[in-house]
C-alpha cells in the first residue's frame, strides 16, 4: 500500500508542476514596428491597432485556447536594428511576425523564407506578394502599384482634353519604399513593373519625378522645380510629409492636384494641411472611422474600451486588420501551431469578410495579394468624400 501511496504522490506532484506549463502554452509572434524613425507618425497608430487586436483576443480567451503573445520591437525604420530583432523573435521561437517597412521586409525575406516564419508586411510593394519568390509573405493590403494603376486609371478615363494626354508626376521619398510603386523593381532574379510602365501603356505621359524626404520641413524647392513641367495631376508615395507638400503647393498656387497613396493621406494629415488639401484624392483600401460594418464597429469598440474619447486614423485599422487576418489563419490550423500549418491556412482563406474593414481578403499557393479592392476618396470641404469603389482582378 505504500508503494502504491507513493506512486500516486508521483503522479501527483508531476500533474501539479505540468499544469501551469500546459496551461501557459502561448503563441508567440513578433512585431517589428516604427514608433520613432522616419515613419513612426504612422507606425504609431499602426502598432497599436496590432496590439489593441491581440489584447482583445487575448481578453476573449485567445485563439483555441491559447494566449498570444506579442513580442514587439521599436526597430526605428534601420534595417540593422530590424534585423537584430528578427534574430529576437527567431530565438524565442515566434510562429509568425507583424512586420513594417519595405527595405527591411526585403532584407529579411531571404531569412523568412528558410526559417519558414509568415511575415505580414505593412509594406504593400507588389514584388513582395509573389509566393514563387517570397512565400511566407503575406500582404492584407492593396499593393502600391496597384494603387498608383487605379490612380492612373481614374485620370485616364477622367480626361476630357482629347488635344493631349494628361500629364503626371511622380512624387516619393528615395527609399525602396517611396520608389515601388512606379518604378521597375528587380528582386531577387525577378523583374516587377510599377506604374511608370502602365502610364505608358494607356497614354499618360509622366513628366516629373520629385523626390521628397520622409521628414522635409519645406518641399517649395522640388515643388517649383516640379511647375516647370506643368503636370496636372501628382501621385504620391510618402506619409505625413503630406501635409507639407500639400501647403507649399497652395502656397505656390500650383494648379497640380493631387492624388495620395494609402500611407500619404489620413484624418491626421488632413488636418495638417487644412485647408490645402481640399480636393486632393486618395486611394485607400482601408476603413475610416467614419466607416460602417461590423468589422468597423467593432474595431471601434476594442479602441473605445483601451483608449476612452481617442478617434482613430487610418493606420489604425491597418494594423488591427492585419493583425485579425493572422489570428484568423493561425484559427484555422489543424494540430500544431507551426509557420508552415499557418502558411497553409492562410493560402486556404478565401474572401474572408472583415466586415467592412477592408474588401474581402484572399490567399492562394499563387498570390499572396490579400486585398484586390479599395476606394478612392476626395476631400471636399473638409471631409473625406467616397468618390469611386474600384475591384481588381488577379
Amino acid at each position: 500500500m505504500k508503494r502504491v501511496s507513493i506512486w500516486i504522490m508521483a503522479a501527483a506532484l508531476v500533474m501539479f508542476f505540468a499544469a501551469p506549463t500546459l496551461a501557459a502554452k502561448t503563441i508567440k509572434i513578433g512585431g517589428l514596428f516604427d514608433i520613432t524613425g522616419g515613419t513612426g507618425s504612422v507606425g504609431t497608430p499602426y502598432a497599436e491597432g496590432v496590439r489593441d487586436c491581440v489584447r482583445n483576443i487575448n481578453d476573449n480567451g485567445g485563439i483555441n485556447g491559447m494566449k498570444i503573445e506579442l513580442l514587439d520591437v521599436d526597430y526605428a525604420y534601420k534595417i540593422p536594428q530590424a534585423l537584430a530583432a528578427y534574430k529576437k523573435f527567431k530565438n524565442e521561437k515566434v510562429v509568425a511576425i507583424q512586420g513594417w517597412g519595405t527595405g527591411d521586409t526585403e532584407a529579411m525575406s531571404p531569412l523568412i523564407k528558410k526559417d519558414k516564419i509568415p511575415y505580414f508586411s505593412a509594406s504593400y510593394s507588389e514584388h513582395l506578394t509573389n509566393p514563387a519568390v517570397t512565400p511566407y509573405n503575406f500582404m492584407v493590403g492593396t499593393t502600391y502599384s496597384d494603387q498608383a494603376r487605379v490612380a492612373l486609371k481614374f485620370i485616364k478615363d477622367s480626361w476630357t482634353d482629347k488635344s493631349r494626354k494628361p500629364r503626371v508626376a511622380f512624387i516619393y521619398n528615395d527609399t525602396g519604399f517611396g520608389r515601388s510603386p512606379f518604378f521597375t523593381v528587380k528582386f531577387q532574379g525577378h523583374e516587377f513593373h510599377g506604374a511608370e510602365a502602365y502610364a505608358k501603356q494607356i497614354g499618360v505621359d509622366v513628366v516629373a519625378t520629385p523626390i521628397i524626404g520622409l521628414r522635409a520641413l519645406d518641399a517649395t524647392p522640388q515643388l517649383l522645380n516640379m511647375k516647370k513641367a506643368d503636370p496636372d495631376f501628382a501621385i504620391c508615395q510618402e506619409t505625413s510629409v503630406m501635409a507639407t507638400i500639400l501647403k507649399d503647393a497652395k502656397k505656390l498656387k500650383l494648379r497640380t492636384k493631387f492624388f495620395a497613396l494609402n500611407w500619404a493621406m489620413s484624418g491626421k494629415v488632413a488636418s495638417l494641411a487644412g485647408d490645402a488639401a481640399e480636393g486632393c484624392y486618395w486611394t485607400n483600401p482601408f476603413c475610416i472611422w467614419e466607416d460602417n460594418g461590423p468589422g468597423v464597429q467593432e474595431a471601434k469598440a476594442i479602441s473605445e474600451k483601451y483608449h476612452p474619447g481617442k478617434v482613430q486614423i487610418v493606420n489604425y485599422f491597418q494594423g488591427f486588420t492585419a493583425m485579425k487576418v493572422m489570428a484568423e489563419g493561425i484559427r484555422n490550423v489543424k494540430g500544431e501551431v507551426t509557420g508552415p500549418a499557418i502558411k497553409a491556412a492562410l493560402e486556404n482563406l478565401k474572401d474572408y469578410d472583415t466586415g467592412g474593414l477592408t474588401v474581402p481578403i484572399s490567399f492562394s499557393a499563387d498570390s499572396h495579394k490579400g486585398s484586390m479592392g479599395l476606394r478612392i476618396y476626395q476631400i471636399q470641404k473638409g471631409k473625406f468624400v467616397p468618390v469611386k469603389k474600384v475591384l481588381l482582378t488577379r
